[in-house]
């Protein structure tokens, strides 16, 4: 997949699954916009990559975050064409009638709110531009309940729907709304679930789950035409059929 010439936007591209599509995004040849609330990271990141890269700080709870990082990329590469909602967060883990409410609607801001803050915010570009591709990582957490995670099984559920919707009313404007549900990754986030020891998840041996650059390289394979037919809809890397497609058998 050649994307030179294309802008790729990253949210939560300071490690895990977002630091990996940077780097795979800019193997491809596209210009890379690196989004997170810890600059060092992305600086350091963008560093790495080169002069294709630029760091934006960003909250993607907050909506003028997302406005002016859009804007800054827009400036940077004069285009907007993936935006990649990854930016996600599960902590703090706890029984629902123990939630803290405020840190409870914390994830809820992070993990719902920022993907309807991204969609609208690349919107403003994609649109009179003629299109553009916006995937979000998704969960399994999305279809079904898991014990201590209600703040995250609710807002990926949202955000699952975030992107039906988004399919359904933007597709004929030259939108690809997909997600993505990589399965359990080998990030800090599982590192967090583990410590947690609630729930069958934690108890997983860290072998079992998947490397941080094979949910990227999916991304990166979206991005084609070959995956057009699952717009609208969610990819799972469960699924061996997508792994043949992707490349990682």
């Amino acid at each position: 997949m050649n994307m030179t010439g294309k802008t790729v936007m990253i949210t939560g591209a300071s490690r895990g699954i977002g630091a990996e599509a940077a780097r795979v995004f800019a193997q491809a040849g596209a210009n890379v916009a690196l989004l997170a609330r810890s600059q060092q990271q992305i600086a350091d990141l963008a560093g790495e990559i080169g002069e294709r890269a630029v760091a934006i700080p960003c909250n993607v709870a907050r909506y003028s975050d997302m406005a002016k990082a859009v804007a800054a990329t827009q400036e940077m590469f004069g285009s907007l064409d993936v935006l990649i909602n990854n930016a996600g967060v599960i902590e703090p883990i706890s029984h629902l009638a123990e939630a803290e409410p405020d840190a409870w609607a914390d994830v809820v801001d992070v993990n719902l709110k920022g993907v309807f803050n991204g969609m609208h915010a690349a919107l403003q570009v994609m649109k009179p531009a003629g299109g553009g591709t916006i995937i979000t990582i998704s969960s399994g957490a999305a279809h079904g309940p898991v014990e201590a995670w209600s703040h995250y099984c609710t807002s990926k559920a949202g955000a699952h729907m975030l992107t039906r919707c988004l399919d359904h009313e933007e597709s004929q404007h030259g939108i690809r709304a997909m997600g993505l549900s990589p399965g359990t990754v080998a990030t800090q986030m599982q590192r967090e679930i583990k410590s947690s020891g609630i729930n069958p998840i934690s108890q997983l041996e860290w072998e079992v789950h998947i490397p941080a650059d094979w949910p990227a390289r999916a991304l990166l394979w979206m991005c084609s035409p070959e995956a057009d037919e699952w717009c609208g809809r969610e990819i799972s890397l469960r699924d061996e059929d997508i792994r043949r497609k992707v490349g990682l058998t």
